[in-house]
């Protein structure tokens, strides 16, 4: 269910490559919640560091909410850079097994399947 790969670069190297393999495959960074930051903010005790990315290609998500509108709440994709015990780790949930416990549609499946593929790129990309 998870896409997850160790990367010998820093979390900020790693977070600034992850931002530029998701603009090379034509999708878009909508957000980047500092997920470490906030906590750390709020006065809790965090050591790691995490940045989820959403992403998102806007042909495909057309595609997934012309056919079911509820999906909406699946989307945009995210993806993570985290560090865990001194190592900095970058990983998704797979959009084609998250999907298709929500959805049997077939067409949906092959869009989950193609948006997989992308962003298991970018995550490799970004190692």
């Amino acid at each position: 269910m998870y896409y997850i790969v160790e990367t010998s670069k820093s979390f900020e190297q790693a977070s600034a490559d992850l931002d530029a393999a998701v603009k090379r495959h034509n999708f878009g960074v909508l957000y980047v919640h500092d997920l470490g930051e906030t906590l750390r903010g709020k006065g809790i005790s965090f050591d790691e560091q995490c940045k989820v990315f959403e992403v998102c290609n806007p042909g495909q998500a057309a595609k997934v909410m012309s056919v079911d509108m509820r999906l909406n709440m699946a989307l945009p994709c995210r993806i993570s850079v985290f560090t865990e015990k001194g190592k900095t780790k970058i990983g998704l949930i797979k959009p084609e097994q998250m999907l298709a416990a929500l959805s049997k549609d077939a067409a949906l499946v092959q869009i989950a399947k193609e948006v997989e593929e992308k962003t298991i790129q970018m995550v490799d990309e970004a190692k």
